[in-house]
């Protein structure tokens, strides 16, 4: 389990081990999963915390790693990845070891890249749309309607354990991590199916240790500092 440390960085990768995993992250965001993820994989990490919150955005020296400024990215033997479902492709396809991605002849590889996508294309943005108070007619975006989006998570999740199927995969440290944040603040219903789901999730050593990362006292540290600063 890697320490979150205690300052903002944004640094090239010239400074870490060719194989490290470099973890562009910020607590309490979008980029929880990925750190979830990373622990799943028990690859060797680094963590470096970017403040987007004091002034609304990350520091511009940070668009050199991700264009628009946003957590997560990740860079990893030279090569920077951004966006959630490329980055946890990525990190899942390069650790194969921990099995959390079907092979790519494996006939599973379809359903779960699916998923995969879907947290990001479809759940994130119906999410937003609905807590921004967007109206808009579903037939006319790419994503679809809210309702549309919770009744098929219900069905999928009703007939199997994870949002794949019958494995746990990368999928769903994405959807979980989503639920999870999104039930409690009550932007998501909170129904049986999904309190189910979240507590088969919440069992996983992984899952624990993210949570524990993310409540650290570097972590709490560093969002205090942000609000003080704000």
């Amino acid at each position: 389990m890697t320490q979150l440390p205690t300052q903002n960085t944004v640094k090239t990768s010239a400074q870490s081990a060719p194989e490290q995993v470099i973890f562009y992250h910020s607590p309490f965001s979008r980029s929880g999963g990925v750190l979830w993820l990373l622990e799943e994989l028990g690859v060797d990490y680094q963590t470096r915390l970017v403040d987007f919150r004091t002034t609304g955005t990350a520091p511009e020296s940070y668009r050199q790693i991700q264009p628009h400024k946003k957590v997560p990215a990740i860079q990893h033997r030279g090569v920077i990845v951004t966006e959630r479902a490329a980055i946890c492709t990525y990190l899942a396809d390069a650790f194969p070891a921990a099995g959390l991605a079907p092979a790519l002849d494996n006939p599973a590889r379809g359903p779960y890249l699916s998923a995969l996508v879907y947290c990001d294309s479809v759940v994130d943005p119906c999410i937003a749309a609905r807590y921004l108070g967007f109206e808009y007619q579903a037939s006319g975006v790419s994503f679809g309607g809210f309702e549309d989006m919770v009744q098929n998570l219900e069905r999928q999740l009703t007939r199997q354990p994870y949002l794949a199927g019958e494995q746990f995969t990368a999928a769903d440290t994405q959807l979980g991590s989503g639920l999870l944040w999104t039930i409690q603040m009550k932007m998501f219903p909170d129904k049986p199916v999904f309190q189910d789901y979240l507590a088969r999730l919440s069992e996983r050593p992984a899952f624990k240790r993210w949570q524990e990362l993310d409540n650290s006292p570097a972590a709490s540290a560093f969002s205090e500092a942000v609000l003080q600063n704000a």
